[in-house]
């Protein structure tokens, strides 16, 4: 079993940023990929951004690409997204999640969810 608590959530002006964490406790985490994949209002769960276990390799939904960061911290069993110019449309619940043995960006690939935490960017 691998728990997960996402902080760092909160309102924030358009073109503000910041910066979401996930705290992993149980297992190894440097087995586990991590994707973070956020859900608004009415829509379906996406895929955001994901790290691999080593933290070596990283990619983005293109609707974020150049505006979030992805970053993990294994010593500390934790891992970041890290959000600048935030637009209205970022609002959304965040939701990271771990990956014991494949590397994708559908949800169901993932083993292991937070509860979220909630950015809201008015309009």
């Amino acid at each position: 079993q691998v728990q997960l608590v996402e902080s760092g959530g909160g309102l924030v002006q358009a073109g503000g940023s910041l910066r979401l964490s996930c705290a992993a406790s149980g297992r190894t985490f440097s087995n586990y990929a991590m994707g973070w994949f956020r859900q608004a209002p009415g829509k379906e769960r996406e895929f955001v951004a994901r790290i691999s276990g080593s933290g070596r390799n990283t990619d983005y939904a293109d609707s974020v690409k150049g505006q979030f960061t992805i970053s993990r911290d294994n010593a500390r069993n934790t891992v970041y997204l890290q959000m600048d110019s935030l637009r209205p449309e970022d609002t959304a619940v965040y939701y990271c999640a771990a990956a014991s043995s494949v590397w994708g960006t559908a949800p169901r690939m993932y083993d292991y969810w937070g509860q979220g935490t909630k950015v809201t960017v008015p309009s």
